[in-house]
């Protein structure tokens, strides 16, 4: 088992999706059980789903003399940057350390593909149009390239693209670079937007959902898509500021779309993070679950609730207020894994009514008040791709 890990402090975080731009748009949202899916109006090809949309995107411009990293995607990025001080936050610490002294670590599973769909349909002499000419546009880096170059980093950059865990697993990345003293910060950036390719991709594995998703519930018929933005900022110090624990990753590589049947790289994620943390599982207070919707990942994390957690445990996925931000998920539910810490509240299982009776006892539908000092957020991808992360309060 992993040892122990310094807890580091998370000084500024920050979502935007569609339930809102910043910490207390979500909280607002949360606590009024308000959701953010909606009837699918994004696809030119009928499609009967919901999805969770950022508006105002479509006519977002970027700063100027980025016109060459102008997507979907990279707006969105620019967009939930300006959202609770946090591009001034992580101005400030590149100030503080230097700029060769901070790690841009970014999280995305579609990047800008939906700009390379949008060339293709509007090709021109069998060639892309100008405005998608751009080779930045069409790279699984182009997130991090945009970020860098707004931000103005030198230290490490990377993009992890491990479908639904991309963004939880840049926790654990920022954690080894401080730790190993490689960096002295790291910005973490999770960012995925709506395209063609994932709607009708999923659809074809028979996995959305043609109503809003109902994570748990007995008649969960799959998912329901969305985009978002987030951000966070990982120091060494920082006062009255809620702080990383530890991080558990897997890989158990059973199947390209199905979890492991006894869910062995979620158990193993789970107990790596634990033991980094210097907790047991039973001492969790919350824990927001991956919770897709789809029958097999909430059977089989159903069944880690019960097995591994106290029976006073309180759990809940907030996809159904969100939808499934993919590459963007991890960093997202971190952030209302916080929230959850910091506003001392449970947010419920949104549309789910009838739970899976395995878990139902530690299963919270409605909010619930909670003082939360211990809180794990899962995320759990494709091929096997896991993800543990636990936070708590500053000691």
């Amino acid at each position: 088992m992993p040892s122990r890990i310094p807890p580091l402090a998370i000084t500024a975080y920050t979502a935007t999706s569609a339930l809102g731009r910043g910490r207390l748009a979500h909280v607002e949202a949360l606590r009024g059980r308000r959701t953010g899916l909606r009837e699918n109006d994004f696809t030119p090809t009928p499609l009967a789903c919901a999805i969770g949309r950022v508006d105002g995107l479509e006519d977002l411009p970027l700063p100027p003399g980025f016109a060459e990293h102008d997507s979907r995607n990279n707006r969105l990025a620019w967009l939930g940057l300006g959202a609770d001080g946090f591009l001034d936050a992580a101005r400030a610490a590149i100030e503080r350390h230097g700029a060769d002294r901070v790690a841009l670590l970014v999280g995305t599973s579609t990047a800008s593909i939906g700009s390379t769909e949008q060339a293709f349909r509007t090709l021109e002499d069998g060639h892309f149009p100008a405005a998608f000419a751009a080779p930045a546009l069409h790279t699984p880096h182009s997130l991090g390239l945009f970020l860098e170059h707004v931000l103005g980093t030198r230290g490490p950059c990377c993009t992890t693209a491990t479908a639904c865990s991309s963004s939880a697993k840049i926790f654990a990345q920022g954690e080894r670079l401080i730790r190993l003293g490689i960096v002295d910060a790291a910005i973490l950036a999770g960012v995925d937007t709506l395209c063609g390719s994932v709607l009708f991709g999923f659809n074809a594995l028979e996995l959305v959902s043609p109503e809003p998703c109902r994570p748990f519930d007995v008649a969960r018929r799959g998912i329901s898509i969305g985009e978002a933005a987030g951000f966070a900022l990982l120091e060494r110090d920082g006062a009255g500021v809620p702080r990383l624990l530890g991080y558990g990753e897997s890989s158990d590589a059973h199947h390209m779309s199905t979890p492991h049947p006894q869910g062995l790289g979620a158990r193993i994620a789970l107990a790596d993070a634990c033991a980094r943390a210097g907790i047991d599982a039973r001492e969790v207070d919350y824990v927001n679950l991956h919770g897709t919707a789809t029958l097999k990942n909430d059977e089989v994390e159903g069944a880690l609730l019960a097995d591994a957690f106290a029976p006073t445990v309180r759990a809940s996925s907030t996809k159904g207020w969100t939808g499934h931000t993919l590459g963007a998920a991890g960093i997202v539910e971190a952030v209302i894994t916080l929230l959850a810490i910091e506003h001392g509240f449970v947010p419920g299982t949104l549309n789910t009514a009838a739970p899976e009776p395995l878990c139902a006892s530690r299963l919270a539908l409605a909010n619930e008040e909670r003082d939360l000092r211990i809180a794990l957020s899962h995320s759990f991808g494709f091929g096997g791709n896991n993800c543990t992360l636990a936070f708590g309060c500053a000691a």
